[in-house]
């Protein structure tokens, strides 16, 4: 099971990232734009994620992953339950999040090259700006 302070960890030392408090939800973003947040119980994760992609992964493990409420669906966005997540998996999907946001070259002095498949678009909003 992952915690809010198990994210925190990963993120607290990105380049950019910062740990911001709105009604009672712990969010993280870069600059104003919002790539990790919690419910105000903790027990949600939403975080930046490619449109084109979170149907088959709400498909394939429904359990884990949902749908934004529906008037966030046209940004960049999904959520899971934070007690499926495993602290590896979790990693993964925060860093990506991460990576969507920040410039490619600040996320590749960091992580190193996106993996096959992986896109950046700063054009793009990835997420609702609660």
């Amino acid at each position: 099971m992952v915690t809010v302070d198990d994210v925190r960890a990963v993120l607290a030392q990105l380049p950019r990232s910062s740990e911001v408090l709105v009604r009672d939800r712990v969010k993280f973003r870069v600059g104003q734009i919002v790539y990790v947040a919690f419910s105000q119980d903790e027990t949600e994760i939403g975080f930046a994620f490619p449109k084109e992609e979170r149907a088959a992964l709400v498909a394939a493990r429904p359990d884990v992953f949902f749908l934004p409420r529906e008037s966030e669906l046209r940004f960049h966005w999904i959520e899971a339950w934070l007690d499926a997540l495993d602290a590896d998996e979790m990693r993964e999907l925060v860093l990506d999040a991460w990576r969507m946001v920040v410039p490619q070259r600040v996320a590749q002095e960091v992580l190193g090259p996106p993996a096959a498949g992986q896109h950046h678009d700063p054009e793009e909003e990835p997420n609702p700006p609660h």
